[in-house]
């Protein structure tokens, strides 16, 4: 057996996005202007706000009216009224406050801060704040599609975010929609190193690819939102990132 690797490279040249923007003609711009070869089996993660903003998801607090419930709940957690309703309007039902944070389960089924929303890179002295994309695995197979088929290769997609997670301090990256991937390997029945049949062991394979893209993609100025991975050999999965979802019936937490 080879040594296994695994590579990972930004890719440069990315353009601020305005709503409206064809990502994958911008996309293969920069793979052109960059002289980046785009193999078969190689995994893209785009950043969500790439793809928010892409597809107009951004919200100016000025437009918002609070209801009398994020009135409520923005006194208790000394949150702007507006930004509260936004989160309620993206949210499946409230989980936790307190001063400063909302954990809500989001309407797509994660549990999250703030229903995911945001302000940081998203325009300088505005009041606009950005949403989560609509349907993160639709936007990930569109644009999987668009590029396979300029390619004619085999991709896989993963949109990621940073989040917190509970019981660790820091962000990492998390996956909001993928194509081609195999979200979620099921290990149950292999065996181990020493023959013991594994009865529990799932892998969340594309929480790694974004958790380990993010460490490229950064949180401040780094401008890098797109990464190509290398060595996985994905592009075949028609797995979504819903599989990667909790059943609440099994979540001890909630």
């Amino acid at each position: 057996m080879g040594i296994r690797q695994l590579s990972l490279f930004a890719v440069p040249g990315i353009p601020l996005i305005q709503s409206g923007d064809n990502l994958a003609a911008i996309l293969l711009d920069a793979f052109a202007t960059a002289g980046m070869e785009v193999a078969n089996g190689d995994v893209l993660v785009v950043a969500q706000k790439l793809i928010s903003k892409a597809e107009g998801r951004a919200v100016s607090l000025s437009s918002v009216e609070p209801s009398p419930e994020a009135i409520r709940l923005a006194a208790e957690t000394a949150k702007e009224p507006a930004i509260v309703q936004l989160i309620l309007d993206e949210s499946n039902k409230v989980l936790r406050a307190r001063p400063g944070v909302i954990i809500v389960e989001h309407r797509l089924g994660f549990v999250a801060a703030n229903a995911g929303i945001d302000r940081s890179n998203v325009e300088p002295n505005s009041d606009r704040v950005l949403l989560l994309p609509t349907d993160p695995d639709r936007s990930a197979a569109d644009l999987r599609a668009q590029l396979e088929s300029a390619l004619n290769i085999r991709l896989g997609i993963v949109i990621a975010d940073s989040v917190g997670r509970a019981w660790r301090m820091g962000t990492t990256g998390m996956t909001l929609g993928c194509a081609g991937v195999e979200a979620l390997q099921d290990l149950r029945g292999r065996t181990d190193m020493f023959g013991r049949v594994l009865q529990v062991s799932e892998h969340a394979v594309a929480d790694a690819i974004a958790a380990a893209a993010e460490l490229i993609i950064g949180e401040a100025d780094e401008a890098t939102p797109v990464v190509l991975v290398r060595g996985l050999e994905q592009g075949w999965s028609e797995q979504d990132s819903k599989v990667l979802l909790r059943p609440e019936q099994d979540d001890m937490f909630r």
